[in-house]
């Protein structure tokens, strides 16, 4: 069915520990069924005070001891801005070590209007402003630091002289995306937005598509890419990140989406906004929404359950719905 080949990730709720969506337990039982079943990848979402959750890092510590395939990323890494990039940088290549060479980072910079973004920065005494160049910053220290040793960094808001970090990343350098969601309303932020993608990433990961806005914005990327004289090969991932609920009932599903949603990220979402960004319905249904995506040029689709219940969406999802695309 699809295109070119795609591959999937299991995104795991680990705000739902907050918000009763889902237990520890749960999540590494589900990581370990999706390694089992044919997943190719696992996720966990990322905030300190702005959205509270199980530490991301923490996570991903317990999913790199738990599984042995699977890759394993944050989808993304908000708090990449509030977060000491040297220590950053030390943290996750633990992580790729402990993993056998298994993570991809995945940058962002956080987003105003989501949850107690202004008094997150305010706690960590970093100006909102400052959080895009912080952000690049970091992206810049973990590819070096990842891929040499005795290297040394003059930034902004960074600096040091010949740091070595041990153990070794099995990957030098580790993999890193860079997430960007462009606002068509906003030409002069979206290019930036895709611009840094071009400049630092070895993939794209986005939200909040639909398959045109993906296939202009992916077009636009390319475009870019080649004014810099960057040929982005076949390796460059474009990873979306999305949701759905398999439910022979449409509304049902999308009642259900709605309320773990609303609560997850203590919005009150439309129908539009709840139908632009999860897969609803039939399993048909569903495996035709991420067609459009695979089609619009998508490699990865990296799926969260919105659901209470995880386990049963797990094994309708898989048998399903992924089963199509196999």
């Amino acid at each position: 069915m699809p295109s070119h080949k795609v591959q999937f990730g299991l995104t795991l709720p680990n705000r739902g520990i907050v918000t009763g969506a889902t237990t520890v337990d749960e999540m590494l039982a589900l990581a370990e069924k999706a390694e089992a079943t044919g997943w190719d990848s696992v996720w966990v979402g990322d905030s300190i005070f702005a959205k509270p959750r199980l530490d991301a890092l923490v996570l991903l510590g317990a999913l790199a001891a738990r599984t042995k395939r699977v890759k394993l990323g944050p989808g993304c890494f908000a708090s990449t801005p509030l977060r000491d990039a040297l220590l950053l940088a030390y943290q996750w290549i633990s992580l790729d070590f402990l993993s056998n060479g298994r993570t991809i980072f995945v940058s962002c910079q956080g987003a105003p209007g989501s949850g107690n973004f202004t008094e997150e920065f305010a706690a960590f005494h970093i100006e909102p402003a400052s959080r895009m160049r912080r952000q690049e910053e970091a992206i810049e220290i973990l590819r070096l630091t990842s891929s040499r040793e005795h290297v040394s960094y003059q930034g902004e808001y960074n600096q040091f002289n010949s740091i070595t970090v041990l153990p070794r990343p099995v990957q030098q350098p580790i993999p890193i995306w860079v997430t960007a969601n462009p606002d068509p309303h906003t030409p002069w932020l979206a290019e930036r937005a895709l611009r840094r993608v071009v400049k630092y990433g070895d993939g794209w990961m986005t939200t909040g598509n639909s398959p045109e806005s993906l296939a202009k914005n992916l077009e636009a990327i390319r475009g870019y890419a080649r004014e810099e004289g960057r040929e982005l090969g076949p390796d460059f991932e474009v990873a979306l990140y999305y949701n759905i609920t398999v439910n022979e009932d449409y509304e049902a599903a999308l009642q259900e989406s709605k309320r773990f949603l609303d609560v997850y990220y203590t919005t009150d979402y439309t129908r539009q906004r709840l139908e632009e960004w999860v897969a609803l319905g039939p399993p048909s249904r569903c495996i035709e929404k991420l067609q459009a995506f695979i089609e619009a040029g998508a490699t990865t689709i990296t799926l969260r359950l919105t659901s209470y219940h995880q386990d049963y969406q797990f094994a309708r999802v898989t048998d399903e719905v992924l089963a199509a695309f196999h």
